[in-house]
């Protein structure tokens, strides 16, 4: 591990070099490609360099026991001995979180897609309620939201609501949401008082730059159409709606929340690139997935990930078991509980697997 830290400290020291090299500084897309990774390596740097000086520091402390000292201070030196050991084993563990390989994608921005699933209405309106609960949360983060495509429903609700939200360290925290959420209440439309059980669908896509994914011109036939709202009326008389399916993988995105057909087509090619990207993730992982599961899940669009019980004010998560008994406060955005449960859980797990890699 200190070999790895002391590579990652000397090429650190490189970066601020080449930072301030004259031909690095005029070259805008290799400048800010190295401050990137050198500020993606500074809280490893940092951590380290404060883990020397603390053995550093130990080492003295230590020193000074061979010296002739008098009762009281030997004892205030083995005092100051513990506490600084107690420091480096916290730096030590601290060190190794800091050493799992980073998820590139974690700094993106988000694509989400809600959709209700079993249930019919009450499935819609619970996506609704879905959208407006990681709606909140982003806000409580300071990151923004835009729709790029809705079905909302006479009722209320959405059949299919996809949005992007943005903000540094967006995929980070929401990358956790993929997969069923169930939900269990008496539906506004039940007159007779039954708790039903309906689900909604998340995914959660970081959004892809197009040097990322070779999506050809030739391999997207697109389609455009006049956009209609609930209950399948047209609302606009343009053919301003688009439809694109990327025809090698079949994945179709159509868009038509705004009244300008170029909008919605670059709108739509934002989450067809996302969705094409994440058709050859998952293929490329499917083999070791089928042989070890992360404790948090596949991000599977068909596993079932939380329960959210109405009548008992509960919510749980089925990936860590984790049960929470504040159901009005998650849904009003206060996710924080959750996702931090989910990336120490993820965390764990990784730094399991590069630890047996390592034996």
């Amino acid at each position: 591990m200190f070999d790895r830290l002391q590579s990652v400290e000397d090429r650190y020291d490189r970066l601020n070099e080449l930072l301030s090299d004259p031909e690095i500084v005029n070259d805008m897309n290799k400048f800010r490609a190295l401050s990137k990774e050198q500020s993606d390596l500074q809280y490893i740097v940092d951590a380290y360099r404060e883990h020397k000086l603390v053995k550093e520091q130990h080492a003295e402390a230590r020193a000074m026991l061979d010296d002739k000292l008098d009762s009281d201070m030997r004892e205030m030196v083995k005092e100051e001995m513990n506490d600084l050991a107690s420091q480096i084993v916290e730096l030590e563990e601290r060190l190794k979180l800091l050493l799992i390989p980073k998820d590139p994608n974690d700094d993106k921005n988000v694509i989400m897609e809600i959709r209700g699933a079993a249930g019919g209405d009450e499935a819609a309106l619970f996506a609704g309620n879905l959208f407006r609960m990681y709606s909140r949360y982003a806000e409580a983060q300071g990151w923004k939201i835009n729709i790029m495509d809705a079905s909302p429903t006479v009722i209320g609700g959405y059949k299919e609501v996809i949005f992007m939200i943005k903000g540094q360290g967006a995929y980070s925290k929401l990358k956790y949401e993929n997969g069923a959420h169930r939900v269990q209440r008496v539906p506004e439309t039940e007159s007779g008082g039954r708790t039903h059980t309906s689900t909604a669908t998340v995914a959660c896509l970081p959004e892809v730059e197009e040097v990322e994914v070779d999506i050809h011109e030739n391999d997207i036939r697109t389609d455009t159409y006049a956009s209609s709202g609930a209950g399948g009326q047209s609302v606009n008389t343009t053919m301003s709606a688009v439809r694109l399916t990327h025809i090698p993988t079949g994945t179709v995105v159509t868009c038509q929340d705004e009244k300008s057909q170029i909008k919605n087509k670059a709108s739509a090619m934002v989450v067809l690139r996302a969705r094409v990207a994440d058709k050859f993730r998952q293929e490329a992982q499917a083999e070791y997935d089928a042989v070890r599961k992360s404790a948090v899940g596949t991000g599977d669009r068909s596993e079932r990930i939380r329960t959210y019980n109405y009548p008992q004010n509960r919510v749980t998560d089925h990936r860590v078991g984790l049960t929470i008994q504040k159901l009005d406060q998650i849904m009003e955005g206060k996710l924080d509980e959750i996702v931090n449960v989910l990336i120490v859980t993820d965390q764990t797990e990784r730094l399991e697997r590069m630890n047996e890699t390592n034996v």
